[in-house]
């Protein structure tokens, strides 16, 4: 019983840490579209809504991580 219950909180963190790192990749990436921006300014518009496209695509990875802990603490607590 109490294996399990470690066994189910390490998951749950490791599900949290794909939201963690995809904070850090969407850092990442609006720091590199403000750099491309700088760099060349007339393509700002193309750049934005790749970023946002991306930005937005990855952030469905930390739902997803999210939506894992929840339901390995609350669903599974008594295995």
């Amino acid at each position: 019983m109490d294996i399990n219950k470690g066994l189910i909180a390490i998951g749950a963190g490791l599900a949290i840490m794909a939201g963690m790192l995809t904070g850090l990749g969407e850092g990442l990436v609006a720091a590199h579209a403000c750099d491309a921006i700088g760099k060349n300014p007339e393509a700002e518009s193309k750049i934005r809504s790749t970023m946002i496209l991306g930005i937005a695509l990855s952030e469905t990875v930390a739902i997803y991580g999210l939506l894992v802990a929840i339901l390995l603490i609350f669903v599974y607590p008594n295995l």
